[in-house]
């Protein structure tokens, strides 16, 4: 007896239950993810960005790999709005966070703002955050209660307390104060009362940290965390916060002749970023997507112990005095390197020129997990993927540069780009290497650049020309529609108030909140869900 046949019916019918039970295999494979954020690092300390930069193989193999991002932007130039940006897709006059928050802040991003790890974890993510947070630390800002199933890391900047081996920095900062001793004498920009505390958790389990090896520990416990969510077959997203390129700079050996402190620590951190791919690659290559970027251009009046800038001089603001990295709106303040890393998905060898920011990274991630954006707010982030994938190059027609401390009211939108041209309505320098800054100016009409024939923003278009005629009508409605648009949204405001009750000390016995198992391993344990409690700054 043969066979049966079945009718072209049926045949379909089959076809389509098939499909069905296999789709949810589909979509149950969301991707892991990795977001590298390194610390005050410039566009040219990547050697596949700038040839004279020689310590970064393995972030150069990893551009090799992956695609390189060339006109890539930080949301500020400045720590804590940067990375407020980077976990909520918005800019600081939308999430509350214009300017950074300090060691006694009682606030931090504010609590109404609904982060990646949030949306992440409700899709199903295990999520971590290793390094440095500056998003606020006390009570319910603390990243554990932000989306982060684990956190092992600083709270804040590491040059915000005082350590037993301080590193390198300018001007050098003393070590803190030993027990029966008085305080070193307080210099300006150094934190000689209170040691820097380490986190896992919330529990501090070092206070001060031991900067020489942190490097170390944060691959490690980054190893520990992706062997933790794989074993658990969940999903994960890693949010790995470096200390480095920030001073006070820390490698683990003496320099090379020629390379200095700056570019030891460059190969540190090359090193450790390598490190954590490979780890991403042993779970397979194309599992997980790997995003390497910085939060600011380098700090310039750090002298050598400051990132290069790479062609973005800010040659304008420079002739006039200052700095035109770091707190700026020039481009040297806020062009950052860019890679991403995703085999199999994400086209190796591919340099795209397409205007990026580190606000897409939240859209972005959302979509690729097949997640949902938050309601009932506005996002200034773009969901890249179709650019990551390599199916187009267009990103931001329009991208917003809020002032971050060099010149206006910090948060405030002062600089836009559109298309090759950026405008500003008003400048201003950090301070520089020597020690001067650059006045704030005010521009009406604005300064406008043309970037691609002017990329160290030396020479503004003339007022009179065709060109500038052409493009101002442009940028002023992109302009109006930006800042009507932010004012129709539903915004934030942060609480910036601080309370010495709100620095994390271990022992408030000890002289600068030295703990007693500093050095043996041990911790103590410290609730930042507790609101008000006996200070803790400990003189």
């Amino acid at each position: 007896m043969g066979t049966p046949s079945l009718s072209p019916w049926a045949v379909l019918v089959l076809t389509l239950v098939l499909v069905e039970l296999w789709a949810p295999c589909v979509v149950s494979r969301q991707p892991n993810f990795i977001v590298i954020l390194a610390d005050d690092v410039g566009w040219g300390d990547l050697g596949a960005n700038w040839a004279e930069t020689k310590e970064t193989p393995h972030l150069d193999q990893l551009a090799a790999e992956g695609t390189r991002f060339v006109d890539f932007h930080s949301a500020a130039s400045t720590c804590s709005p940067s990375r407020a940006s980077l976990l909520t897709g918005r800019l600081g006059l939308r999430n509350g966070v214009t300017h950074n928050f300090a060691i006694t802040s009682l606030g931090g991003l504010p609590l109404n703002e609904t982060t990646l790890a949030e949306v992440l974890r409700e899709a199903g993510y295990s999520t971590g955050a290793i390094g440095k947070w500056h998003l606020g630390h006390h009570g319910r800002h603390h990243p554990n209660y932000r989306g982060f199933d684990f956190y092992f890391g600083i709270p804040y900047s590491h040059d915000m307390g005082c350590t037993d081996t301080p590193g390198y920095n300018l001007p050098p900062c003393p070590p803190c104060p030993r027990r029966g001793t008085a305080a070193s004498v307080a210099r300006k920009d150094c934190y000689t009362e209170v040691a820097l505390p380490l986190f896992e958790n919330v529990t501090i389990i070092q206070q001060p940290v031991k900067l020489g090896s942190l490097a170390r520990r944060y691959a490690e416990e980054a190893a520990r965390f992706i062997q933790r969510a794989s074993d658990s077959g969940r999903p994960f997203f890693l949010y790995l916060a470096l200390a480095h390129m920030h001073v006070p700079l820390s490698p683990p050996l003496p320099p090379a002749p020629g390379r200095g402190i700056y570019g030891a620590s460059l190969s540190e951190m090359d090193v450790l970023v390598w490190r954590v791919k490979e780890l991403a690659d042993s779970l397979g290559r194309g599992s997980t997507l790997l995003w390497f970027t910085g939060d600011n251009g380098p700090w310039a009046q750090k002298c050598e112990l400051a990132g290069r800038l790479g062609p973005f001089m800010g040659a304008w603001q420079r002739q006039r005095g200052g700095s035109s990295a770091k707190q700026t709106t020039w481009e040297g303040g806020h062009r950052v390197p860019a890679l991403v890393y995703w085999p199999g998905r994400v086209p190796a060898g591919r340099t795209s020129h397409a205007l990026l920011s580190v606000l897409d990274i939240f859209p972005t991630l959302v979509a690729l997990a097949g997640a949902a954006l938050p309601p009932n707010r506005r996002f200034d982030g773009l969901d890249v993927s179709p650019v990551l994938l390599g199916r187009s190059d267009v990103g931001h027609k329009v991208l917003l540069h809020p002032n971050s401390g060099a010149a206006g009211k910090v948060g405030e939108i002062e600089a836009l780009r559109l298309a090759q041209y950026k405008a500003f309505y008003t400048t201003g320098g950090a301070m520089a290497c020597d020690g001067s800054t650059g006045p704030a100016e005010r521009h009406q009409p604005p300064l406008i650049f043309n970037l691609d024939r002017d990329i160290q923003e030396q020479e503004p278009l003339d007022v009179a020309s065709r060109e500038y005629q052409a493009v101002l009508p442009a940028i002023s409605r992109a302009y109006t529609r930006a800042l009507q648009d932010i004012a129709a949204d539903n915004v934030s405001v942060a609480d910036y108030s601080q309370d010495p009750a709100a620095i994390p000390c271990c022992n408030v016995q000890h002289v600068g909140c030295r703990c007693h198992g500093a050095h043996g391993g041990l911790g103590s344990s410290w609730d930042p869900q507790v609101e008000k409690r006996t200070p803790r700054l400990c003189l």
